[in-house]
């Protein structure tokens, strides 16, 4: 068969195009599966019956014309990208990497193939890799609202959504209103700022997204409903992982000049203190949650024989490390870090890191669980008088209530060792009304 057009491959592909604009999918199928029977070496038109099958829900007949195309076309690496992307949605994640990973070796500039790659990478589990393959996609196509948006879903997704957010704001901001992309952009940076616990930018994200999209193919309504549903109740008041990381993430390079200038932190000092008049000796494993940029660690450093250092935010734990103190640091949940080892710490410190919890009673007892027999407990918290064991404040802090403090050490089994009223920072120009408590495991 010939592999350029004849008039009567021409033909067909008018046909084709004519129908598609009219809505007429049957009649288009026919004049492209026609062109490709006669014309099986022409990439526009297994380009084209391709897309046609992708739409229709036909992805694996789909990636055989596309594999065609790029056959017959091997310079153009949307054909082996649109392939990839079908195989994707067969589950066939390794076929869809191996042909990704073809095009970036030949295109490491391609936009459209670090995007893809990024969400395979996500999908393998490696989230790193994905992180950065969404960063440089949105490097090389810096003005792709719809591009942008299919990077912030792969930075939302790996637990990124500051970063999404700082993408797609300056777009977002200068979108053209009869932009396609708009709404589904504004659907993706609403789910964002609900990641870093920003329930009103996300509810006007949706809002936009709505006026942008009566007909809503993304969904805003839904996730409108049930964002006002969750504030309703009360059930979105808990300060995600997410948000946490990305507030220290974003905090790190100035966040102690901020905290012991002016927010006069002391917590760490504090805590030091206390532990010093409790006769607390030398030689101790000590593990220092939450350790920011290591300020706590600079207090207890005389008392450790190893001391190891734990934070959410990788960008505080290079600030830490900085430092030289710590035997040990990783970034990694709270939890995750105190059931690595049953047993293993003689002291667990919390400075400052609580009020971004609320049931205390998990915390306690995982504590609990890590620390040696007579081991200890030491942290602060921001002291709650009203009604409830703790309540999110409007500084996006949770303060605990002195009862709640006292159930949940005993539920845990452990004992009160220390309990006082302290000042663990200033803010608006007064201190913190807060507690600092040691507790012993018995």
């Amino acid at each position: 068969m010939p592999s350029d057009p004849s008039p009567d491959c021409a033909l067909l592909m008018t046909r084709a195009y004519d129908a598609l604009a009219a809505g007429e999918e049957a009649a288009a199928g026919v004049a492209l599966a026609a062109a490709v029977a006669g014309w099986p070496h022409m990439a526009e038109a297994r380009g084209a019956f391709g897309a046609l099958l992708r739409r229709q829900g036909r992805p694996a007949e789909a990636a055989d014309q596309f594999a065609a195309a790029a056959t017959a076309e091997p310079d153009r690496a949307a054909w082996t990208l649109d392939q990839a992307a079908c195989l994707l949605e067969t589950g066939d994640v390794g076929g869809a990497w191996a042909l990704v990973s073809v095009v970036l070796a030949r295109r490491a500039d391609d936009a459209a193939a670090q995007r893809l790659a990024a969400r395979l990478q996500l999908l393998r589990g490696d989230r790193e890799a994905a992180l950065a393959h969404a960063r440089e996609a949105s490097f090389l196509a810096p003005h792709d609202l719809e591009g942008a948006a299919a990077v912030g879903q792969v930075l939302v997704e790996a637990g990124d959504p500051l970063g999404a957010v700082q993408m797609l704001e300056p777009l977002l901001a200068h979108a053209h209103p009869a932009d396609p992309a708009l709404a589904p952009a504004l659907v993706l940076q609403g789910r964002a700022w609900a990641a870093l616990a920003e329930g009103d930018r996300a509810a006007r994200c949706w809002r936009r997204a709505l006026e942008a999209d009566p007909d809503d193919v993304g969904g805003a309504a839904r996730l409108l409903a049930a964002l006002e549903a969750a504030t309703a109740t009360g059930a979105g008041d808990d300060l995600t992982p997410t948000y946490v990381k990305a507030l220290f993430d974003r905090y790190a390079d100035r966040f102690d000049a901020d905290l012991t200038g002016k927010l006069r932190y002391q917590a760490p000092q504090l805590l030091r203190q206390a532990l010093e008049a409790l006769g607390v000796g030398t030689g101790l494993d000590i593990l220092d949650i939450g350790c920011g940029t290591g300020l706590g660690g600079v207090e207890v450093k005389p008392l450790a024989r190893h001391l190891a250092g734990v934070d959410l935010s990788p960008r505080m734990v290079e600030h830490a490390r900085a430092r030289g103190l710590y035997d040990r640091l990783w970034d990694a949940d709270l939890m995750g870090a105190l059931a690595e080892a049953e047993g293993a710490w003689d002291l667990v410190l919390a400075a400052d890191v609580l009020v971004y919890l609320g049931d205390l009673a998990p915390v306690f007892q995982a504590v609990a669980l890590a620390l040696r027999p007579g081991g200890l407990f030491a942290a602060t918290v921001e002291r709650w008088t009203g009604e409830g064991a703790y309540a999110l404040r409007e500084s996006r802090r949770y303060a605990h209530a002195q009862p709640h403090l006292l159930a949940a050490a005993a539920a845990a089994g452990v004992t009160v060792a220390h309990l006082a009223p302290a000042a663990p920072r200033w803010e608006k120009g007064r201190p913190v009304d807060g507690l600092l408590f040691i507790l012993r495991k018995g």
